[in-house]
């Protein structure tokens, strides 16, 4: 699997890791979860790319920036198990604050949290294309935003509602979550109800 990371990074000739590459086919295939590899080449926090980096730097014989350890199986702290007082201060935050008392990854599957990120990241793109388009006769840069503001409203529209049936699905309330769209909760039930027919 190193050697695949070896291949992917470009090996000699330095290269961004695709998120398509031989090592997140293989990862998926190993563990019989297809999206995970491409989920995992994006989660650019994550302890799977920290390793890669690393097992990339070992072979390359580069050092990481100061205080950086190359060591392929050390973990960041945010990345090691919670102790057992840190699951209490979350517990009693969640006290304090509403909400499902649970972790967001916990609580919602990978495959999920993959979804919503893909809706968010297509309107950034989306709304980033639409700079481009304040030249011309104004009728048709109006249409082009009009048409592309359209879009990304769209694409937004399906985030939030990915995002809020999997905050209701991990244990939200609904009436928590339709205070924060600013919705009555009948209408966001309603909506739910029907995104979960549609199959998104």
């Amino acid at each position: 699997m190193a050697q695949l990371v070896w291949v992917d990074s470009g090996a000699g000739r330095p290269r961004a890791l695709p998120a398509d590459g031989m090592f997140c086919r293989r990862l998926g295939e190993r563990l019989g979860r297809g999206w995970l590899g491409p989920l995992a080449a994006t989660d650019h926090g994550g302890p799977l790319l920290a390793w890669m980096g690393s097992v990339i730097r070992l072979r390359r014989g580069a050092g990481g920036p100061p205080g950086y350890d190359n060591d392929p199986w050390w973990l960041r702290q945010e990345h090691q198990a919670a102790t057992m007082a840190g699951q209490l201060r979350v517990l009693g935050k969640e006290k304090k604050a509403p909400g499902s008392g649970t972790m967001w990854r916990a609580a919602v599957s990978a495959e999920q949290r993959r979804l919503i990120t893909s809706a968010v990241d297509s309107v950034e793109e989306q709304l980033l294309q639409l700079h481009g388009v304040q030249s011309g006769p104004t009728a048709e840069v109006a249409r082009r935003l009009l048409r592309g503001l359209g879009h990304s409203a769209g694409l937004i529209e399906n985030a939030w509602k990915r995002t809020a049936v999997a905050a209701v699905n991990g244990g939200v309330p609904l009436e928590e979550v339709a205070r924060w769209v600013d919705m009555p909760v009948e209408a966001l039930s309603q909506i739910l109800t029907t995104g979960r027919q549609d199959g998104s």
